[in-house]
C-alpha cells in the first residue's frame, strides 16, 4: 500500500502537481499522473519484467493505491508509444474502472485494443497524431513527433496555466529513421522560445557518450549475416520492434529467403503493423511457421520473440529443447536487441544453451545487430540546448541513468537546484515556473503471479527463494492433547537438500527432548509447540548442514 511517508500538503490554486508512480530506478512500468483543478492526467502505464530475485512472477505493475480512489478524477491516459514498459499495464488499470479514455497514435492504440481484447476490455479511445492539439479536462495537450525504436512514438506538451511541461516519452534523434519520421527539433524549438517550465526526459543512454547510431547502420549487417548463413536463421527481437522486424524481412527477401513470425505477441503485432502500413511485406515472403518446416534449411527465416532470455519465449523454449523448431549445427540466432539491465544472466544462459546445440549466436557483443532506441548524451546536450528548459526531471531509468541525466542538464547551463532527481512517488508541485518537492509517497511493487494480481509480495517471494536455494523441511508430529505425550513421530521429511532424510535421525531425539521439556513446562498449545519444533530443528540443520531451508512443522492433537 502506497502512504505518505513525506506528507504532501493540499494542492494549491494554480499548482500542477506531478507525481511519477512508475520508471525511476528502473526501466520499467512508467507511468506519471499529472494532476491540476482536481483533476488527473496520466501519462504512460507500462509493465516492469521480473529478474531472477523474482521467482514465478510475470509482470510488475505500477503502484496505483494513490488513484485508486479518484479513477473518476482521471480524465485521460496518454500513451507515448506502444512498447509494453509503456502500455503493458493498461488493462490492469482498466479493470479498476473500464471508462477510462486512452490517447495516443494510430500504432499505439492498436496495440492496446489488442492486449484489451484479450482481457475482454472494449476501450474509449482518441487516435491523435504529431501536431494534433486536444483539451482534455482542464489540460492543453500537443503532440510531438518523435523517433524511437517503433514507429508513431510522440512526446506529448501538457499547457495548464500552472505551466508548460514536456515529457518526451523515450525517444532518439536517428537522423536517417528507416520510415523517414524524425524527432521534430523545429517543434522543440518553438516550444523553447514559449518556454518550458519542466521537462521530463528520457534518461536511458544518459551514461552513453556521443550520439546513438542509427537504423539503418543494422540493415548490411543483418543482410550479409543471413546471405552467409548456411542454414536456417532465427531473428530474436521485442515484438512490438516493427523496425527491426521489417530489416529482417528486407534482408531474408534479398537473399531468397521466405520468414516465418513465432509468438503469439510477434505474429500478433506484426500484423496490426502491416494492416496499417508501417510494415511493408513483399509478397510471397511471409509463410506460416508450420508450413515453413517443409522449406529447405537455406530458405527461411524465422523471426521470435525471447531476446531478453524470458523463460516461456520462443528462444529460451529453443534452447532448451522446448520447441516444436529444433535448433542444431549450422543454424544462425540473432538477437536483434540490447540487454535489459538485470536480464543479462538469463540471456547467457540462452547464449550458452543454443551455442551447445550447434547454433552460431550472433548478438550486439560480436556484431552490429542491434542500436539503441534511446537518445544518448549527444542528443540529449542537443535537446536541452534547444529546449532550455528552467526545470528538469530525469525519467524513465536506474538512478545511475538519472543522475547521469541531471549533470548533462546542469553542464547546459540549468541550475542544480532545478534538476531534480526523484523516486517513484515523489510529488512534485509546479507553479509559475517553479519547482518545489512537496512530498514523498511509499510507492510498491504489485506483482501479477498467473491470475493472482497483488496478492504476491515481497514477503512470498523470500520464501520461493529459500525452497529454490535452500530446500524444504517438513516435520509432522503427534502428541496427546491431554498430557502433551508424543504418540507418533517426529516424521522428517526433506525436498531440495543433497543428504538422504536418514541424516535427520540425529535430530530427532533433540526434538523430542524439547517437547517433553515444552509439556513438563504446561505447553499444550499446538501452534507453540510447532515453534519448539521448528527452533530445534532450524539450529540443528544450521550447525550440521550449514543451510537455513525452509522449515515447515506440524504438531498435530489426538
Amino acid at each position: 500500500m502506497s502512504i505518505p511517508i513525506a506528507e504532501a500538503a493540499p494542492l494549491e490554486e494554480g499548482t500542477l502537481r506531478v507525481t511519477p508512480l512508475g520508471g525511476l530506478g528502473e526501466i520499467g512500468r512508467n507511468m506519471t499522473v499529472f494532476e491540476y483543478e482536481g483533476k488527473l492526467l496520466i501519462v504512460d502505464c507500462g509493465v516492469l519484467f521480473p529478474e531472477e530475485h523474482q521467482p514465478g512472477v510475470d509482470l510488475i505493475l505500477p503502484d496505483f493505491e494513490p488513484i485508486r480512489d479518484r479513477l473518476d478524477d482521471i480524465v485521460g491516459v496518454v500513451l507515448t508509444h506502444g512498447h509494453e514498459d509503456h502500455i503493458g499495464a493498461v488493462p490492469y488499470l482498466l479493470r479498476l474502472k473500464n471508462d477510462i479514455p486512452l490517447i495516443g497514435s494510430s500504432l499505439t492504440l492498436a496495440l492496446v485494443e489488442a492486449k484489451l481484447k484479450e482481457h475482454r476490455i472494449k476501450a474509449f479511445t482518441l487516435t491523435v497524431k504529431e501536431g494534433q492539439q486536444e483539451k482534455v479536462g482542464p489540460f492543453d495537450l500537443d503532440f510531438v513527433a518523435v523517433n524511437h525504436s517503433i514507429p508513431d512514438a510522440l512526446a506529448v506538451v501538457i499547457r495548464t496555466p500552472a505551466g508548460l511541461v514536456l515529457a518526451t516519452g523515450d525517444f532518439k534523434m536517428d537522423q536517417l529513421p528507416l520510415d523517414g519520421r524524425i524527432t521534430d527539433l523545429r517543434a522543440f524549438a518553438r516550444l523553447g522560445e514559449e518556454g518550458v517550465d519542466l521537462f521530463l526526459v528520457d534518461s536511458t543512454n544518459a551514461d552513453v557518450p556521443g550520439f546513438t547510431p542509427t537504423e539503418r547502420s543494422i540493415g548490411p549487417v543483418l543482410d550479409q549475416v543471413i546471405g552467409k548463413a548456411p542454414r536456417r536463421v532465427i531473428v530474436a527481437s521485442f515484438s512490438s520492434h516493427v523496425h527491426r522486424v521489417q530489416q529482417v524481412i528486407d534482408a531474408a527477401h534479398a537473399n531468397g529467403r521466405r520468414v516465418a513470425f513465432l509468438g503469439r505477441s510477434m505474429v500478433r503485432n506484426m500484423t496490426i503493423a502491416e494492416q496499417l502500413g508501417y510494415l511493408h511485406v513483399p509478397e510471397n515472403v511471409l509463410i506460416d511457421y508450420k508450413k515453413a518446416r517443409d522449406l529447405p534449411d537455406d530458405q527461411i527465416v524465422y523471426m521470435s520473440t525471447g531476446s531478453q532470455g524470458e523463460p516461456m519465449a520462443v528462444l529460451s523454449r529453443m534452447a532448451n529443447l522446448d520447441h516444436a523448431i529444433e535448433v542444431g549445427e549450422g543454424d544462425t540466432v540473432i538477437l536483434a536487441s540490447s540487454l535489459i539491465p538485470g536480464n543479462e544472466n538469463a540471456v547467457y544462459r540462452v547464449i550458452d544453451g543454443l551455442t551447445k546445440l550447434g547454433a552460431n549466436v550472433v548478438h550486439k557483443a560480436n556484431a552490429k545487430v542491434h542500436v539503441s532506441g534511446h537518445a544518448a548524451a549527444g542528443e540529449l546536450i542537443y535537446c536541452y540546448n534547444i529546449l532550455r528548459p528552467k526545470n528538469v526531471l530525469p525519467v524513465h531509468g536506474e538512478y545511475r541513468h538519472l543522475v547521469a541525466n541531471a549533470k548533462l542538464a546542469q553542464e547546459t547551463g540549468i541550475p542544480e537546484a532545478n534538476t531534480i532527481l526523484a523516486t517513484n512517488g515523489t510529488i512534485i508541485d509546479l507553479k509559475d515556473g517553479q519547482t518545489r518537492v512537496a512530498g514523498q509517497l511509499d510507492i510498491g511493487f504489485v506483482y501479477v503471479d498467473g491470475s493472482t494480481v497483488g496478492g504476491i509480495t515481497d514477503a512470498d517471494l523470500k520464501d520461493r527463494r529459500i525452497l529454490g536455494e535452500e530446500g524444504f523441511v517438513s516435520v509432522i508430529v503427534v502428541v496427546d492433547a491431554a498430557t502433551g505425550r508424543i504418540i507418533t513421530g517426529p516424521e522428517i521429511h526433506a525436498r531440495g537438500i543433497a543428504e538422504d532424510d536418514a541424516v535427520f535421525e540425529d535430530v530427532v531425539p533433540k526434538i523430542v527432548a524439547a517437547l517433553k521439556e515444552a509439556s513438563g513446562n504446561g505447553v499444550r498449545d499446538t501452534h507453540a509447540l510447532s515453534q519448539v519444533v521448528r527452533r530445534t530443528i532450524g539450529r540443528w540443520v544450521n550447525q550440521k548442514l550449514r543451510r537455513r531451508p525452509m522449515i515447515v512443522p506440524l504438531v498435530i492433537e489426538a
